[in-house]
């Protein structure tokens, strides 16, 4: 089932759980941020072992590849990269396809950030300063936070609902950012074609007046609608959070058009941001081995000022 979902590449770059040892950071393992449909939603939170070299700086990693999410996939070798510098790490698990649409897997990130941000004196993070990053659809997920947060509810009766969802900078791999132009102007992906292997994320549903039957959306305009709705690219303004992508050129998946796309939008609205083109590089591999260590660096610059 696992490999189904995730692309290989992703599963590179999640890195599989390790040991920390003595001088790795401290892991809390299945913190709920929220509960849907009867369900537990979870994180992992990893901190600095030693709580004096905390930077007070929060990084949201987006367990997401292909939409699909699950506690194997948490990037804990990877969160080291991060701790070490200070950062606390929130490994996000979101409500996975096939069962969940994208619309919802947003929902979920949204909440997850005011869940952390309504929690931030228990995690010692600045609530103003917290980056978020993943690959491929954690790309995209990290950039519908960057360029399209959500605003609290001050009169919400849950105090995690009063938190706005915004971001301060964004770092990602190879992300879908327009799914109404994707690879091409005008081709439409909404799990078919290239994205043929990734219909579930895409059966965007509705309720049945009568029955309160879910119904999938099948109406071409209205598919097109909420296309536009979840593609970030859509989304920028200058208020947009600063953002880092790091792509292959050769990537068959996620064309490196869709970073084009949005770098292009970013400039416009000059929103500080860098495409980083891996020459060669296809969906993930080796090519990428080093490059959460930039962002790391990323996220020292906008979240630290150094």
């Amino acid at each position: 089932m696992l490999s189904r979902f995730l692309p290989a590449a992703l599963a590179a770059l999640a890195l599989a759980p390790t040991a920390f040892g003595q001088d790795g950071p401290v892991r809390t393992e299945d913190v709920i941020y929220g509960r849907k449909y009867g369900l537990a939603m979870t994180m992992d939170v990893f901190a600095p072992k030693d709580k004096d070299k905390a930077n007070g700086r929060g990084v949201i990693w987006c367990v997401s590849g292909g939409w699909f999410s699950s506690k194997e996939t948490v990037p804990a070798a990877g969160a080291r990269v991060f701790t070490d510098r200070g950062y606390t790490v929130f490994a996000v698990i979101h409500g996975s396809q096939p069962k969940f649409t994208i619309p919802e897997v947003l929902d979920d990130m949204h909440r997850a950030v005011r869940f952390i941000k309504a929690n931030a004196k228990k995690y010692n993070v600045d609530p103003d300063k917290l980056g978020i990053a993943g690959g491929s659809a954690g790309g995209h997920l990290s950039l519908m936070q960057g360029c399209a947060p959500k605003e609290g509810d001050p009169k919400a009766p849950d105090a995690v609902e009063r938190q706005s969802s915004k971001v301060a900078a964004v770092a990602c791999f190879f992300p879908p950012t327009d799914f109404l132009n994707y690879g091409k102007e005008g081709n439409v992906a909404l799990g078919e074609g290239t994205l043929k292997n990734f219909r579930p994320p895409f059966d965007f549903w509705e309720r049945e007046k009568e029955t309160n039957k879910l119904v999938v959306i099948a109406d071409r305009e209205r598919r097109k609608a909420i296309a536009k709705q979840i593609s970030p690219v859509y989304h920028v303004t200058k208020d947009s959070a600063p953002a880092l992508i790091v792509h292959g050129d050769a990537d068959t998946l996620v064309p490196i058009q869709q970073a084009e796309l949005i770098i292009a939008k970013l400039n416009e609205n000059k929103v500080p941001c860098v495409l980083e083109v891996r020459k060669g590089a296809g969906h993930g591999g080796l090519a990428f081995a080093n490059d959460v260590k930039g962002f790391a660096d990323w996220f020292d610059k906008h979240l630290l000022g150094k």
